[in-house]
C-alpha cells in the first residue's frame, strides 16, 4: 500500500478473492458465442485466443519467478545482497491483478473497437509499427509519466507501493496500485491501438508486444545479472536501447535515477543515468562466490509439495503446507517432475538465509516421501545425500544437518554411514536428535506423572524414554515387542519407570506423528495431548484434544531472508533438526551427531534458547 493512498488504489474485484477471474466469464462467453455463430470457413479466432493469452501470460511470469529464486540462492551474480521477508509476498501477492485488468480490457476491445476481430497472424508492416511507436512515443511518454510520479505528490499517494520492494523480485515489476495500472495501460495500448485502427494489425504483433513488454519487466526485476557482456561489446549502442537487472535494481535503491523504461537512451538524453550503472553491471556480472556454513538437506514430500517450495508458487511457499484443490489442473507439470525425480541425482538450492555472520542454505534432494520407502531406490538416495555432504565438505561448510527422511536409521543408520565411509570429514553431520528429544521432554507440563508412548522405537523415541524414566516419570509403552526393546537398553535403575500398559487412559501422548492412526486417537481420553517427535505431524481428527506441532522453533529477528514456511510449520518456524544444524555450528561443537551419538540434552537445549529461538509448545 502507498503511504498515503490516493483514489482509485484498490482493485475493484478485491471483494471478489481468488474468484477475481469471473469478471472475464462475460468477455469469454461473448467470444464463444461469435465464433459458434459464424458460418463454417468464417469463424474469427481472435476473441477466443485471448484466454489462452492470458494464461501464456501467467506461465511466463511463473517461470521469471522459479528462475529468479533459484538463480538469487545459489548464483554469484546477485545484485543487491539483502533479504525479502513475508511483508514483501503479501504485498506483491496480487500480481495477477494486471492480468486480470487486461483481460476485461482486451475483451472489452474485441467487442467495441472496429478492426479488433478477425485478425490475421502476421503482418509486417503492422510489427515494424509496433516498434516503432514503442520506441518513440513509448519510452518518451513512460520517462516522463515515470518522473511525474516520483514527485512526492503523486509518489506518496501511488508509486511508493512500488517502492517498498527495494530488493526486487519479477513480480514485483507488475505490483503498483489499480489507478496507475490505468495509466500504464493507456500507454502500452498506443503500439497496439494505432495498427488496429490502421488495419495492420496482427495476432503475432499483439501478442509478441505484450510478451516483450512481460519479459523486459521482469529481466528488470529479476535481481540477478544475466545480460553478457559480449554482447555490448559486440553492439556499443545498444546500451542505449536495452536496459539491464542491476541498472534497473539502481533505481529501486537510489530512486530518482535510471528512470527509463527499458530504453536507457532517455536518462542519458535528460541527465538522470547513475554514475554508478556501468560499475554495478560489470561488479555483478563478475560476482562474488558465496561458500555456505551450514547447511540443511531436505526433499519434496507430497507430489504437490514442489508448489510450495520457495522456487514455487509464492503464494503457497509463503503458508504452511496444505493441498489445494486447483492444483489438479497442473497435473502435467506435477507428474512431469516427479519423472523428472527418478532421473536428476544432484541436490538444488532452494533457501539461502542469514543470522548475524553465519551463511545458511537449504538443499533439496530430488526425491519425494514415497520413493525413500522403495528398496531399491535406498543406494540411489544414499549416494545423492553423500554427494551433497562431499559438495558441503569441498565449500568449506562447518555442518551440514539432515532433515525429514535424508537420515533415516533404515536408510543410512541416522547418517553414520557417510561418517564411517568419510572418516576425516570436516563438515559435521548433524541428525538433530538431541535438541528434537529436549523439545519433547520440555513440552510435558510439570506434575505430568505418566506418558504414553506410541511409534517406532527410533533414536529418538529411545532417547525420550530414557531421559524421562530417569526424571520419574514413568513410560507406558503399548506394544510388547516396543517394550521389549526399551528395556534391554535402558538401565536397570531406570526400567522400573518403563510399563507395560493395557489401557490408553493417560493425558499426554508422545506420538510418531505420521503413524498415529484414526483408529488410536479414537481410543485417547477427552483432553489428551499428542505430542510428535518425529518430522511429520500427526492428522487432526479431534477438536477434543491438544495437538502438539512437532519439535520446532520460532526463529529469532536477526535470521534474515526468510519468506517460505518449512513445509508444515508456520511462519517464521523452523524444525528443531533444521534448528540444530545452526546451534551446532554457532556453538562450534567439534563432533558428529548422527548414528547412536547423541549430545548433552540440557546444553543443546540451553544453548539453543540463548541464541533466541523460541520453542513453539501450546499453553
Amino acid at each position: 500500500m502507498a503511504s498515503r493512498p490516493g483514489p482509485l488504489t484498490e482493485w475493484p474485484w478485491k471483494s471478489l478473492g481468488n474468484f477475481k477471474y469471473v469478471v472475464w466469464a462475460p468477455g469469454l462467453a461473448y467470444s464463444m458465442y461469435e465464433f459458434f455463430n459464424q458460418k463454417e470457413g468464417e469463424r474469427d479466432f481472435t476473441g477466443l485466443l485471448i484466454l489462452p493469452y492470458l494464461l501464456w501470460r501467467m506461465i511466463h511470469h511463473q517461470a521469471w519467478i522459479s528462475l529468479a529464486r533459484l538463480q538469487t540462492v545459489q548464483s554469484k551474480h546477485r545484485i543487491l545482497d539483502k533479504g525479502i521477508e513475508f511483508e514483501q509476498i503479501d504485498r506483491e501477492r496480487n500480481w495477477d491483478d494486471l492480468i486480470v485488468l487486461n483481460g476485461v480490457l482486451f475483451y472489452l476491445a474485441y467487442v467495441l473497437v472496429p478492426g479488433a476481430s478477425k485478425l490475421p497472424l502476421w503482418r509486417t508492416d503492422g510489427v515494424v509499427l509496433s516498434v516503432i511507436l514503442h520506441a518513440g512515443p513509448v519510452e518518451f511518454l513512460y520517462y516522463w509519466l515515470h518522473r511525474a510520479l516520483h514527485h512526492h505528490f503523486l509518489y506518496s499517494r501511488y508509486h511508493s507501493h512500488h517502492h517498498s520492494s527495494i530488493v526486487t523480485e519479477p513480480v514485483t515489476a507488475v505490483v503498483h496500485p489499480f489507478a496507475e495500472h490505468l495509466m500504464y495501460f493507456v500507454l502500452f495500448s498506443i503500439p497496439m491501438a494505432i495498427p488496429v485502427l490502421n488495419g495492420t494489425s496482427s495476432i503475432a504483433a499483439l501478442l509478441g508486444y505484450i510478451t516483450y513488454v512481460d519479459f523486459m519487466n521482469s529481466l528488470g526485476h529479476c535481481n540477478f545479472e544475466l545480460v553478457p557482456k559480449w554482447l555490448f561489446d559486440a553492439f556499443p549502442l545498444l546500451k542505449y536501447i536495452m536496459y539491464t537487472p542491476s541498472y534497473h535494481s539502481l533505481h529501486h535503491t537510489q530512486f530518482r535515477t535510471n528512470l527509463s523504461l527499458f530504453m536507457p537512451f532517455y536518462d542519458y538524453l535528460y541527465g538522470t543515468i547513475d554514475i554508478s550503472s556501468d560499475k554495478l553491471y560489470e561488479a555483478s556480472l563478475k560476482g562474488k562466490t558465496e561458500t555456505p556454513d551450514v547447511v540443511h538437506l531436505t526433499h519434496p514430500t507430497t507430489l504437490e509439495s514442489i508448489y510450495h517450495l520457495r522456487p514455487g508458487f509464492p503464494s503457497l511457499a509463503s503458508g504452511p503446507y496444505a493441498s489445494k484443490w486447483y492444483l489438479w489442473m497442473l497435473c502435467p507439470v506435477t507428474y512431469g517432475c516427479m519423472l523428472l525425480s527418478w532421473i536428476y541425482d544432484s541436490v538444488f538450492t532452494v533457501e539461502r538465509h542469514i543470522f548475524n555472520e553465519l551463511k545458511l542454505q537449504t538443499w533439496a534432494v530430488p526425491r519425494y516421501s514415497f520413493q525413500f520407502f522403495l528398496p531399491w531406490q535406498k543406494e540411489k538416495i544414499n549416494h545423492i545425500i553423500e554427494k551433497a555432504i562431499l559438495k558441503a565438505e569441498k565449500d568449506g561448510a562447518k555442518v551440514l544437518s539432515l532433515g525429514l527422511l535424508n537420515q533415516g536409521e533404515e536408510l543410512n543408520g541416522n547418517g553414520e554411514l557417510y561418517v564411517r565411509k568419510h572418516p576425516k570429514l570436516k563438515v559435521r553431520i548433524v541428525d538433530g536428535s538431541t535438541l528434537a528429544v529436549a523439545f519433547v521432554i520440555n513440552s510435558i507440563s510439570k506434575g505430568t506423572e505418566q506418558v504414553l508412548l506410541k511409534g517406532k522405537v527410533s533414536k529418538v523415541g529411545f532417547a525420550i524414554a530414557e531421559s524421562l524414566c530417569r526424571k520419574g516419570i514413568q513410560v507406558a509403552v503399548a506394544n510388547k515387542n516396543d517394550y521389549e526393546k526399551i528395556k534391554s537398553r535402558l538401565a536397570e535403575e531406570l526400567s522400573r519407570n518403563l510399563v507395560l500398559s493395557n489401557t490408553c487412559n493417560q493425558k499426554v501422548w508422545l506420538v510418531e506423528g505420521e503413524a498415529l492412526t484414526e483408529e488410536e486417537q479414537k481410543q485417547a481420553p477427552k483432553g489428551t495431548h499428542f505430542i510428535p517427535f518425529s518430522q511429520f505431524p500427526p492428522k487432526r481428527l479431534r477438536d477434543d484434544c491438544v495437538y502438539h506441532i512437532i519439535p520446532a522453533f520460532i526463529i529469532p529477528k536477526a535470521l534474515e531472508n526468510v519468506h517460505a514456511c518449512e513445509n508444515w510449520l508456520p511462519r517464521r518456524v523452523m524444525s528443531a533438526w533444521h534448528v540444530a544444524g545452526i546451534v551446532h555450528a554457532l556453538e562450534g561443537w567439534n563432533r558428529h551427531e548422527c548414528g547412536n551419538e547423541l549430545l548433552d540434552v540440557e546444553e543443546v537445549w540451553a544453548s539453543t534458547l540463548r541464541y533466541g529461538f523460541i520453542p513453539v509448545i501450546p499453553n
